[in-house]
C-alpha cells in the first residue's frame, strides 16, 4: 500500500464506501508521499482527491479553497487534464453551495480543457451533463423570480 497509485485508489474506494475519516487519513498519506517524490502534478492530483473527501465530509469551504489552489497551479503549468479535474470537482462543490454561476463557469472550463487535451466524447460527457444541469437550474431560478 505504499505506492502512490495504491494510496489514491484506496482514498477513492474509502470515499465511495462513506468511510470518510479513513479516506482523509489515507489522502494525507498520499499527499506526504507525493511531496517526497517531488512530482508537482501528482501532488496537485492528491490535493484534488483530498478535497473530494472534504466535500463529502461537508467541509465545503475548505474543499473549495483547496481546489482553487489546485486550479491555479494546474492552469499555470498547463496541465489541462489535471486542471479539468480540479475545475469539475470545484464546480461540484460550488453546486452544493448553491453558487450556480461559479459552478457553470468551472464545468464549462472543464469541457474546454478536456477538448484542448484531446479527450474523447465519452471523457467529455460528465462535464457536458454538468453544464446542462446547472444551466437548467439557473434557468429555473430566473423564471421563478
Amino acid at each position: 500500500m505504499r505506492s502512490l497509485s495504491a494510496l489514491n485508489e484506496k482514498v477513492t474506494l474509502l470515499r465511495l464506501l462513506d468511510r470518510l475519516d479513513e479516506a482523509f487519513e489515507i489522502a494525507n498519506q498520499a499527499l506526504r508521499q507525493a511531496r517526497f517524490t517531488g512530482d508537482r502534478q501528482d501532488f496537485v492530483l492528491c490535493r484534488i482527491r483530498r478535497a473530494q473527501v472534504m466535500q463529502f465530509q461537508g467541509k465545503l469551504e475548505d474543499a473549495a479553497s483547496e481546489l482553487t489552489q489546485c486550479v491555479l497551479e494546474s492552469e499555470t503549468h498547463e496541465w489541462n487534464l489535471t486542471a479539468a479535474f480540479a475545475r469539475e470537482t470545484r464546480g461540484k462543490v460550488q453546486f452544493e453551495q448553491d453558487e450556480l454561476e461559479g459552478a457553470l463557469t468551472d464545468f464549462t472550463a472543464a469541457v474546454f480543457l478536456r477538448e484542448k487535451a484531446g479527450a474523447s466524447p465519452d471523457e467529455l460527457e460528465s462535464a457536458l451533463i454538468a453544464v446542462a444541469v446547472v444551466e437548467s437550474f439557473i434557468g429555473e431560478r430566473r423564471t421563478t423570480r
